[in-house]
């Protein structure tokens, strides 16, 4: 069983784009975004991290391009994002959304209780990702590609910080 989320990182504006009237800024936001997506195991540690895209980009696109393998008669827990994503050979779980007008059936707000328990483990891997200043903070540099090398050693020291509370790495 593993889970598909996404992360979403604020990035520093730029000027010149706002002049240019290229990726215009919305008024909620005030700011860019950046996003990557990630798979998680059920013991918080991040298994995939997809290349980082800008915030405009939709996560299901994003789980399109990158056409990650999974291994077949595997439950994959996705967040409503991800809306059509249904790679081969797997069980999709996702919560029920709500109908316009309409209450969700007792049914269906305890399968989306059990849904969202599993949810929380991915928030939690995020969360301590996030710890770190250079992920959670605006980020300044703007080298090629430096956004992606980031997010891999924040993941990896996180995945390092789950590997010592488990016990699994030896000196």
């Amino acid at each position: 069983m593993i889970m598909f989320y996404l992360m979403e990182l604020s990035v520093q504006f730029s000027v010149h784009r706002l002049l240019t009237g290229k990726n215009p800024v919305t008024a909620v936001k005030k700011t860019h975004s950046v996003k990557n997506n990630l798979i998680s195991s059920p013991e918080k540690r991040i298994l995939w991290l997809s290349s980082t895209y800008d915030g405009s980009v939709h996560d299901k696109k994003i789980a399109d391009e990158q056409e990650v393998r999974y291994p077949i008669g595997i439950t994959l827990w996705q967040d409503t994002g991800f809306l059509g994503h249904s790679p081969p050979g797997v069980t999709i779980r996702m919560p029920t959304k709500k109908p316009k007008g309409k209450e969700l059936t007792a049914e269906q707000k305890e399968e989306n209780r059990k849904i969202s328990s599993y949810r929380i483990k991915v928030e939690h891997a995020i969360g301590s990702v996030k710890v770190y200043r250079i992920v959670k903070e605006r980020f300044r540099c703007t080298k090629h590609g430096f956004g992606d090398d980031v997010m891999l050693i924040a993941c990896g020291l996180h995945n390092f910080k789950v590997s010592l509370k488990t016990n699994t790495v030896k000196y």
